[in-house]
């Protein structure tokens, strides 16, 4: 195989390999009835006019399964980290006590429960989505070497492994939302 098309391979090979990590990141922002940090990823807070990731303001700790307790670095920003908190619209109302801002994760019910994974099934699609189209443009490419003189053989034959590649990691994708569907089925 000429190194043009093992270029192409491994360039779909690792853009499909972000496109599963993204997922994951995705997913690990959905929360599964657990108290986790990673919810709070997304947000940003107001620290001295600039937008600020929360985790860089303050010191997120889980002291029990269902509570997240954020303590600030500098006590002036316990009130915007709730304000970011009440905008990011996850759901959930923080208590200030003076130190410490918590989140009291309700548990969930089984119609959440249902509601959490048809949202993961929809991320679960988007990253498929993502795999095909990036399949389908290193199918492209190599048409294009085809025509420029590349034989049959080789380009089916590269045309095989880009779609060995497609199938491994939409089976990755798979079996990442049935992990996750299974932490949120779990009571």
């Amino acid at each position: 195989m000429s190194d043009t098309v093992e270029a192409i391979i491994s360039n779909g090979r690792q853009q499909m390999q972000k496109a599963v990590q993204h997922l994951e990141l995705e997913l690990s922002r959905v929360r599964a009835g657990k108290a986790n940090p990673q919810i709070l990823d997304g947000i940003m807070v107001e620290y001295y006019g600039n937008p600020t990731p929360l985790a860089q303001v303050a010191n997120i700790t889980t002291p029990d399964a269902r509570t997240l307790s954020l303590q600030p670095w500098e006590k002036n920003m316990l009130g915007p980290i709730e304000k970011a908190i009440i905008a990011s619209n996850i759901g959930l109302n923080p208590q200030n006590d003076g130190n410490y801002v918590r989140l009291f994760l309700p548990p969930l019910t089984e119609e959440r429960r249902k509601e959490l994974v048809k949202r993961v099934n929809g991320e679960g699609e988007q990253a498929k989505i993502a795999i095909r189209s990036i399949r389908r443009d290193s199918i492209e490419q190599i048409k294009k070497l085809q025509k420029d003189g590349m034989s049959e053989d080789a380009a089916k034959d590269a045309e095989a492994d880009v779609q060995d590649i497609t199938d491994k990691q939409i089976v990755m994708i798979d079996n990442v939302c049935k992990d996750k569907e299974k932490e949120i089925m779990t009571v």
